[in-house]
């Protein structure tokens, strides 16, 4: 394949200037003179036939198109460093970065990959956590867990691994005579999940009541929803699978009576419009084998 492509170092320093904002400071982490990163923007220039800067006398700034430009440039290197360390770290099977949920990838994932580990061990897994959905092109990551729908990703195909199904837990402190009423539910302190702003609400549309306005402090993450609720500062709609231990001790008990409502599934993810590699490919089989819904284990 015959690509023309600019020369790497001229486009380290383009990447440099438009992410730290000077040629000075670029040329500082380059570890080179300014002018030599002002002879590799000239480079890239002439390379490119296209004018990538405003110049002025007191600064070298970045037009409108060179600055989307160096956000695939940085895309570019991330994936070159990325396939770099993955051969460091394993020139034989291959490593599969991927990007989890916290807690998810706490209580679920991790307890089963030694099993995989042992399985594949050609194979090298790097974990990063993401909260949200992302761009792959712009994220140096092959595959990621993602809550919710699939079509909540677009451009992914996915793996279902297991459903959500959450119930509203206590302290014993908060909650002394035992599960209560919907109302008196509803005014109690409801925790709630940055990420999930509507659970609350589907739970009480699930159990058919429309309560209005929920309001209750917000987390970003459920390992501290969880020590909030142990110690009694509210009721915390949390999936069993973060439970069991707390549940089974006692230390959070429901409060409510009713059996658990799913708000979604979990799901492995990747982008559709790359090749799966054999990392991936061998990660996405053995993980079919742990989904929990046995039919819904099928790539989509």
């Amino acid at each position: 394949m015959n690509r023309s492509l600019p020369p790497i170092a001229s486009l380290r320093a383009l990447e440099a200037l438009d992410r730290l904002g000077s040629a000075t400071a670029a040329a500082q982490e380059l570890g080179v003179t300014q002018s030599a990163v002002s002879r590799q923007l000239q480079t890239l220039e002439d390379h490119l036939g296209a004018s990538l800067f405003l110049r002025d006398r007191r600064a070298l700034r970045l037009t409108p198109q060179a600055r989307d430009f160096a956000d695939h440039v940085r895309a570019g290197l991330d994936r070159i460093a990325q396939g770099a360390l993955a051969l460091r770290l394993a020139p034989m099977g291959g490593a599969l970065s991927l990007a989890i949920l916290p807690s998810f990838g706490m209580r679920w994932l991790i307890p089963r990959l030694p099993d995989f580990a042992r399985r594949h061990p050609e194979v090298t897994i790097d974990l990063g956590t993401r909260l949200r959905p992302f761009a792959f092109s712009s994220e140096a990551f092959d595959a990621a867990i993602h809550h919710g729908a699939p079509s909540d990703w677009p451009g992914t195909q996915h793996l279902t691994l297991m459903s959500d199904r959450s119930r509203p837990v206590a302290a014993p402190s908060l909650l002394p005579e035992g599960p209560v009423s919907l109302a008196r539910l509803a005014r109690l302190p409801l925790l709630h999940m940055q990420t999930r702003p509507r659970a609350w609400q589907h739970w009480f549309e699930a159990q058919g009541a429309r309560p209005g306005a929920l309001p209750g402090p917000a987390f970003d993450q459920f390992t501290t929803m969880i020590q909030a609720a142990l110690h009694g500062l509210g009721v915390a709609l949390l999936p069993d699978y973060l439970t069991v231990t707390e549940r089974a001790s006692g230390a959070l008990v429901p409060a409510f009576d009713s059996a658990p409502v799913s708000l979604g599934a979990y799901h492995l993810v990747w982008p559709s419009d790359r090749s799966v590699s054999p990392a991936l490919a061998a990660f996405r089989d053995w993980l079919a084998t742990q989904a929990e819904d046995e039919d819904e284990t099928l790539p989509r």
